[in-house]
């Protein structure tokens, strides 16, 4: 990352960065902020909701958040999308892959065979849904908030759960220890978790980025939706994820959160947004930012950077009189 990115510029020089996080302490969120060196070295402060955490960035009390986006088996977090469609502008700077390893929390000297209440967070739940069924088929689950947050409950022995399924960051916070480790139905699990700033520019472009924005259905007719995938698609630009939620204006009406390879100083990427933009007049940018898995871009014949200032400068030429 380079001196004049949002990132160095979000703190001032005699105070570490304040970092906001879905919490409380012992979530994958707060591993996922972990794994940032800057992250490390500033102050963390746990909140109890997602919108509560970029809510903290936008009064000013936090620089930066770290949020869950989506879930490989699960899909994508709609109260992190909404709450980035629906809020004040932030912008994503980074995003981070974690692989996710649930296991069965207990208090020390508790058996297996003594767990008859269990807390987690719904997705932790389904993605451990027929490890339950096989291993405690009657074991009642209720789920809550966060992983963590069952984890702490479970740590009171007065709240009446026996275990949690959480993260193993979470039994170290916590006091408890594992009674059963990597439970997950589908091992090899990962969530995507997002760092959110205020508005500016976006961070400079490393050659394996990712935009992702949301752009509004204002005009529902046959074919709407394809108007907008032919943008990308005629400039060679990937899409990565692309996902509906309803407005909240009433049926039928809808925004998608589109993710694409590449960054928007790219001229594909500029291109296909300036396309988006005169067919599709309510766009949020959410930002450009380096892919977590280093992935490297194909950039199709006719789509690299160069090819779009050649076939301006030849449009140019026609138009004064003077065609190459």
């Amino acid at each position: 990352m380079t001196d004049d990115s949002p990132r160095d510029e979000a703190a001032p020089a005699d105070r570490p960065e304040r970092f906001a996080y879905f919490g409380p302490e012992g979530t994958f969120t707060e591993a996922a902020l972990l794994t940032l060196p800057e992250a490390r070295r500033g102050v963390r402060e746990p909140f109890s909701t997602v919108p509560m955490a970029l809510d903290a960035v936008r009064r000013g009390d936090a620089d930066a958040a770290m949020v869950p986006l989506e879930n490989s088996v699960e899909g994508p977090v709609p109260t992190t999308v909404d709450e980035l469609a629906d809020g004040d502008v932030l912008l994503i700077t980074d995003e981070v892959l974690l692989p996710v390893e649930f296991s069965l929390l207990v208090r020390p000297g508790t058996a297996i065979e003594d767990i008859k209440s269990i807390c987690t967070h719904p997705h932790a739940h389904a993605q451990c849904r027929r490890w339950l069924a096989r291993t405690l088929p009657h074991a009642q689950v209720t789920t809550g908030t966060s992983t963590a947050g069952a984890a702490m409950a479970v740590a009171d022995a007065t709240s009446g759960f026996d275990a949690a399924i959480a993260a193993p960051i979470a039994g170290e916070r916590y006091g408890l220890v594992a009674a059963a480790r990597s439970i997950a139905d589908r091992p090899g699990a990962v969530t995507r978790f997002v760092l959110a700033r205020p508005p500016g520019p976006p961070v400079p472009r490393t050659g394996f980025d990712r935009t992702s924005l949301m752009a509004y259905l204002t005009d529902d007719h046959p074919g709407a939706l394809l108007e907008f995938l032919t943008e990308f698609a005629v400039r060679g630009v990937n899409l990565t994820l692309i996902q509906s939620r309803p407005t909240g204006d009433g049926f039928g009406r809808y925004r998608f959160w589109i993710d694409c390879e590449g960054h928007v100083a790219d001229a594909r990427v500029g291109e296909a947004l300036l396309g988006l933009r005169r067919i599709c007049p309510d766009i949020r940018f959410l930002g450009s930012y380096p892919r977590a898995d280093h992935g490297r871009t194909e950039i199709r014949r006719g789509t690299h950077d160069n090819d779009f200032a050649e076939a301006s400068a030849w449009l140019h030429a026609i138009r004064s009189g003077h065609d190459l």
